[in-house]
């Protein structure tokens, strides 16, 4: 399987829910304007999946699919050119489909039951969500310590103000979060907004890890 920490090189992934197909080519322009050229589109609307095509054919950005639930989903990802998938829990069928496919992906575990199902899966990153609600940092770094080959994407109220508490977790390859691509934002077709929100997380992103090095 292609390597699931390629659209991860960033440490932030932007979770995108686009209602509207004509709002995914400007969104896209504006994550790359702001140096963070990777979004995962979640499929919750309609518009889904034609957004992920249209951001695709970009070829600018590394577009991805969330809450995929079922291997149906994952063709249907895959066909409009997902290259990676995400999913809000860990689902056998969703994993066995992207390995098929040779897709990356990252399934959600937040107990050491679902954690060791994606160990013995073949994974080796997951998705830590709902973060917030699933007991933040101190959670994760309780995770990490019996499963120390494992890392970490929280995902789940994650934002600019606590960003700096889960990038400073040695197990946390990156993290997922949606402040700079808010639904309000891109209803109300503030891309430079969303540009400079891309580009305050990437810094203080970079400055978080340079400093642990």
């Amino acid at each position: 399987m292609t390597d699931v920490l390629a659209p991860l090189v960033r440490r932030i992934v932007p979770v995108v829910v686009l209602d509207e197909v004509e709002a995914a080519d400007p969104l896209a322009a504006a994550l790359v304007a702001g140096g963070l050229p990777v979004a995962e589109v979640t499929f919750r609307t309609p518009a889904a999946a034609d957004a992920i095509r249209v951001m695709a054919e970009r070829g600018d950005i590394m577009v991805g699919a969330g809450t995929v639930l079922s291997a149906r989903q994952v063709d249907d990802a895959v066909a409009a050119g997902a290259s990676f998938v995400v999913s809000p829990g860990f689902s056998a069928a969703v994993v066995d489909r992207c390995a098929e496919l040779g897709v990356p992906v990252l399934p959600g575990a937040v107990t050491a039951t679902e954690i060791q199902a994606a160990l013995e899966a073949g994974l080796s990153v997951v998705k830590f969500f709902p973060a917030a609600t699933s007991g933040g940092p101190a959670a994760i770094r309780a995770l990490a310590a019996p499963f120390p080959g494992l890392r970490f994407v929280p995902t789940g109220g994650v934002a600019a103000d606590n960003l700096a508490d889960y990038l400073a977790i040695p197990a946390v390859v990156a993290v997922g979060g949606s402040w700079m691509v808010a639904r309000s934002l891109i209803s109300a077709g503030a891309f430079v907004e969303v540009s400079r929100l891309a580009r305050e997380a990437v810094e203080l992103a970079a400055a978080l890890t340079e400093a642990r090095q």
